[in-house]
């Protein structure tokens, strides 16, 4: 038994009694007032929108920090705690006597907000007091919840309504600054002369020494082909702008131009890298604030998070690391909706970690992401020999929180997500814990998307389409009103997840394809590696650059039904009432580069034939339309058993039965009775 599970025994014992400092230092409030002039929602009432500055003081020897890394390295204040910042914002209702003392923490996406859409089907992306579409329903609100935002990510640009944490930098014990390796790629799909180190919005680690000659630039012609290093005199660390070429820290700049269908990736020295594993603490501390401060300006008695894509694997990430318990060893989140993380956790508390580098295949490579280990239970690797699990290092056990893991379809060929239910080597599956359910969003792909299709989605004729349409927010409403209940003490659904036993889950060259026309199918999906990111790693320190990689860890997807849609999960009415085909993966076709691999978060559309004239035109598989329904009417006859199916099941809330409807009503007028010159 290591040192520090036998301080955490001797706490539970009363042996030790740690230092009582409070986490949330002060509170800043910048503005205070209701929203939609004093809207009421149901019993919940008006609600108030409070928005402000915390800080935070993490205690670098207390035994619940011990895993932020270099937080022994940053400054203290007089009491020697290290401080840091975070924007915040926060819904709760107006009346303190209508508050249910349920709150509901997001983990903000790079800054973002999503909760409002997710669950209450807002439209606008920010959140507006004063405009009606930035709430939507007001699903979350009739449920009287308190929905709290704040800033976890460093690197997210200062730019207004985005949430930011301001970390504190760490420095070598002498005072000196730290320097090492960073690495940054990108697939380019168009021409450009100038490259951004950050990925995607967020701000990039700057160079230190832009003459350093570990300095390196490679090009490769795929995901696993061989580097080739780009002379250095052919680029320079730089921006181009008015016409002008400057000098510059965050920019790569070549006057020849970066070509397109290749990868670059560059390795560079970097210093002065913030704690960034403190946004950790921030999501822990902000929670115990709210659940165990007399003093809280928005007082719950139990709390959950919810994250999405990045800051699902976040809270996976959260998880493993130990942090649902706070620095006085208390219980902090009591449930948790993690949404599309697939198997990932993410680059969220290691020396010069990128927090929004994700993983997929054939973009953002190799970074600590997907890596063993994937599920909830102890596991033997026997490749490696380790044994480990996402709930292994809780120092109090039983503190871990009732968890909904909630992914699409694309997260099986996307994001690993086979591996949270699997054995490592892919060949049985595994009991789940108590308090942990699986739901699978049958065909999803990672995103609800656009319907109708725009003519740039078309990919053949008016019969395949880029980005699969599958409308699944009526789950994540449901679902999370079952959370809800669960956290309060009522058990929600069984889990509903694809698995080998029942032939439901296969390796890719198993899979049953439908042999439809004109529709290429994938080979691969995204696969962990058995990753060596050197000596140090243990510690959180990354010396190679790139990874050493070993072998894949094998991943499953769902079989398919004989349509070509998914054949477990939660089957919403597109699927079990279809009239096309959603494939949750898409591939790069028209890509310059890797039009074989898989695009990122995308799915496939193909509507069916619509009569028998169409089906042996197309020499399609798949039954038309016509000799499935007689019409609209039985069809929206059939939606509606599906949907009253769903509700009973949980999968679907009962007011959103009509919602289901007047989709399905859109769907039918856009694939069969539009006219469609190409079609005819």
């Amino acid at each position: 038994m290591n040192f520090r599970k036998l301080i955490a025994l001797a706490i539970l014992a009363g042996i030790i009694v740690l230092p009582s400092f409070a986490k949330v230092l002060r509170v800043e409030v910048n503005r205070r007032g209701t929203i939609l002039n004093g809207k009421t929602f149901g019993q919940s009432g008006a609600y108030e929108w409070i928005q402000g500055t915390v800080w935070f003081g993490i205690d670098p020897i207390n035994i619940y920090n011990a895993r932020i890394v270099d937080l022994e390295l940053a400054p203290v204040n007089e009491n020697g705690l290290v401080e840091a910042s975070a924007n915040f914002e926060v819904l709760q209702p107006l009346d303190p006597l209508k508050r249910k003392g349920l709150g509901l923490v997001e983990v903000s996406n790079r800054g973002g907000k999503f909760s409002l859409r997710y669950f209450n089907r807002a439209t606008a992306r920010s959140l507006q007091p004063d405009n009606p579409d930035a709430f939507g329903d007001g699903l979350l609100m009739r449920k009287g919840l308190t929905v709290i935002w704040i800033g976890w990510q460093f690197d997210v640009p200062d730019q207004t309504g985005m949430l930011r944490l301001e970390a504190p930098i760490a420095k070598n014990r002498d005072g000196s600054a730290i320097t090492g390796l960073v690495r940054s790629d990108w697939t380019l799909d168009q021409p450009t002369k100038t490259l951004k180190l950050g990925h995607h919005a967020q701000v990039g680690y700057p160079v230190a020494d832009a003459q350093s000659p570990y300095n390196v630039l490679t090009i490769r012609n795929g995901r696993n082909a061989p580097r080739e290093i780009v002379p250095r005199e052919n680029w320079k660390f730089a921006i181009e702008k008015d016409g002008k070429v400057n000098p510059d820290k965050f920019h790569i700049y070549s006057e020849t131009g970066f070509k397109e269908g290749y990868i670059y990736e560059l390795v560079y020295l970097s210093k002065d890298p913030p704690v960034v594993g403190m946004g950790l603490a921030a999501i822990r501390d902000i929670a115990a604030y709210a659940k165990y401060d007399k003093n809280s300006l928005f007082p719950v008695r139990q709390i959950m998070a919810a994250g999405v894509s990045q800051t699902g694997r976040f809270l996976r990430h959260f998880i493993y690391q130990g942090f649902n318990t706070d620095e006085q060893g208390q219980k902090v989140y009591d449930g948790m909706m993690i949404i599309t993380a697939g198997a990932g956790r993410g680059s969220f508390n290691h020396r010069f970690a990128q927090p929004s580098r994700d993983a997929h295949r054939y973009s953002a490579f190799f970074y600590p992401t997907d890596i063993f280990p994937f599920s909830g239970v102890d596991q033997l690797d026997t490749e490696t020999g380790k044994t480990d699990g996402l709930y292994s290092h809780q120092l109090i056990p039983n503190q871990i929180p009732k968890i909904f893991y909630v992914n699409t379809g694309y997260e099986y060929w996307g994001r690993s997500a086979s591996l949270i239910h699997t054995t490592p080597d892919g060949t049985a599956d595994i009991k789940l814990q108590p308090h942990e359910r699986i739901f699978v969003l049958s065909s999803g792909q990672h995103f609800v998307w656009r319907f109708p299709p725009g003519k740039r989605d078309i990919m053949v004729d008016h019969r395949i389409y880029r980005g699969d349409p599958l409308d699944y927010s009526v789950n994540y409403r449901a679902l999370l009103v079952s959370l809800v209940s669960w956290v309060s003490g009522r058990l929600p659904q069984v889990s509903l997840y694809p698995r080998i036993s029942n032939g439901e889950l296969v390796p890719v060259s198993k899979e049953n394809f439908p042999p439809i026309p004109g529709v290429e199918y994938p080979k691969v999906t995204q696969v962990p590696y058995r990753v060596d990111y050197g000596p140090m790693w243990n510690q959180g320190i990354i010396l190679y650059q790139p990874p050493t990689l070993g072998d894949e860890y094998p991943c499953l997807v769902p079989r398919l039904d004989k349509y070509g849609n998914d054949l477990e999960g939660i089957r919403n009415v597109e699927i079990s009432v279809p009239l096309a085909t959603y494939f949750p993966w898409n591939l790069r076709t028209g890509y310059k580069g890797g039009s074989h691999e898989l695009t990122d978060f995308m799915g496939t559309f193909l509507p069916f034939p619509r009569d028998e004239k169409e089906k042996r035109k197309w020499q399609d598989p798949r039954p038309a339309i016509r000799t499935l329904y007689s019409g609209k009417t039985e069809y929206l006859e059939k939606v509606g058993k599906a949907a009253d199916l769903l509700i009973g099941q949980g999968f679907v809330l009962k007011e959103d039965r009509n919602y289901l409807l007047s989709k399905a009503s859109e769907r039918w007028e856009w694939i069969v009775e539009r006219k469609v010159k190409s079609r005819e």
